[in-house]
């Protein structure tokens, strides 16, 4: 297998974005990779495009064609390829890219994720992420995402004594991040008090606790490392591309306070990487909800199990702690355009590993970790980037 680099990246600003259609945020953010990238059409082998839920946000199903077709690579006849794997689907079209490219089958590819789900009602957004539960087992019978989340939320305040000040000291982070994010979609700083003040929505999760529903597209474009420096000055080695899956429904796992998936990634990964959790200078990781991302950092071998509400009331998550998490503003503040956000962490990846980051860069940043996680962790991955 082959090493393998990100040559270009590039993502358009998160948010509730009325006036474009997918079509036009595929376009916005292919230029911008393309052109970072320096590469022709007729360098490229192969796309591969994450999207969650195309047929119920915008009514168009063949998204693959419909990518490479308005992206102006229709007339070179290059493959094009959606992936799905729900909140994980942009995660899942790295990884994808990043075998095609070290198996040596192809050079040139580019992994994209795109999601338009604002142009329907709250309703219809929300039943159709819930298609990314189980259907049958849980949605039949009312068990909503923010009430899965709250789930794990309540037991693991039960268990370690996890606080509501400490799950809101997580949002409070990630806005302080997002607000130094140009492209993220709330760019505003919230307060503890704020965020226990928000409407109830599954208890103990309030509305400031979860990701909102966002329009976006996030590209990269990977290529052998033998031959990366021919397309920039400072490529980003890919060290580990890892994936898990766990079972569907929350209720047939062993213990639902541990993403089993994120674990067996993220062990994977650290042994792909010939790394361990204390070498990583920072982390992207799937904040969907706030209990999420404590979950994650415990799952990810960050902190000890139980210790993630507390890693974040006392700052060592934030930028300047002692491990950064979620720099971007995470899905949270930065936004969830759930077929986006796993090359949009790809893209917070190469910002801060460039040291483009502006003012929420990590100093020192020279290895960096993605996770990306499908559902409530039927699908996980995790990836790890370095200088």
């Amino acid at each position: 297998m082959r090493p393998v680099s990100i040559i270009g990246a590039g993502c358009t600003r998160f948010g509730e974005r009325w006036d474009d259609s997918l079509r036009d945020l595929v376009v916005e953010t292919g230029i911008m990779a393309i052109e970072d990238a320096g590469v022709g059409g007729e360098e490229i082998d192969g796309l591969y495009v994450g999207n969650m839920s195309g047929g119920r946000f915008v009514e168009q199903e063949h998204i693959g064609a419909l990518i490479s077709d308005c992206a102006g690579l229709s007339r070179l006849h290059i493959p094009s390829t959606r992936v799905e794997a729900a909140c994980a689907s942009g995660g899942l079209a790295l990884r994808q890219a990043v075998l095609a490219v070290a198996s040596g089958y192809s050079d040139v590819v580019i992994a994209a994720g795109v999601e338009k789900m604002t142009d329907v009602t709250g309703g219809v957004a929300a039943d159709a992420l819930a298609a990314a539960a189980d259907r049958e087992w849980e949605c039949f019978f009312g068990a909503t995402f923010p009430a899965l989340y709250a789930m794990i939320a309540r037991l693991h305040m039960h268990q370690y004594g996890t606080t509501r000040e400490e799950l809101a000291a997580v949002a409070v982070k990630n806005h302080h991040h997002g607000s130094m994010n140009p492209i993220s979609q709330y760019q505003m700083e919230i307060s503890v008090d704020k965020v226990l003040r928000s409407p109830l929505v599954a208890d103990p999760l309030r509305v400031l606790d979860c990701s909102p529903i966002t329009d976006g597209a996030a590209a990269v474009v990977l290529a052998p490392a033998e031959i990366a420096h021919r397309y920039s000055d400072a490529p980003i080695k890919i060290l580990a591309a890892s994936q898990a899956s766990d079972t569907l429904a929350l209720h047939d796992r062993r213990e639902i306070t541990t993403l089993d998936a994120s674990v067996h990634a993220a062990r994977k990964a650290f042994d792909q990487a010939r790394l361990g959790p204390k070498e990583i200078d920072f982390a992207e990781v799937h904040d969907a909800f706030t209990i999420g991302e404590i979950v994650a950092i415990e799952d990810l071998g960050f902190v000890e199990k139980g210790e993630g509400g507390r890693a974040a009331e006392e700052g060592l998550t934030a930028i300047g702690g002692e491990i950064p998490i979620n720099t971007s503003g995470g899905l949270k503040a930065c936004g969830h355009p759930v077929g986006a956000t796993g090359i949009k962490q790809a893209y917070e990846m190469v910002l801060q590993l460039r040291g483009e980051a502006g003012k929420r860069q990590v100093d020192g940043a020279e290895v960096g970790l993605a996770h990306n996680v499908g559902g409530c962790g039927g699908t996980a991955l995790v990836h790890i980037m370095s200088r």
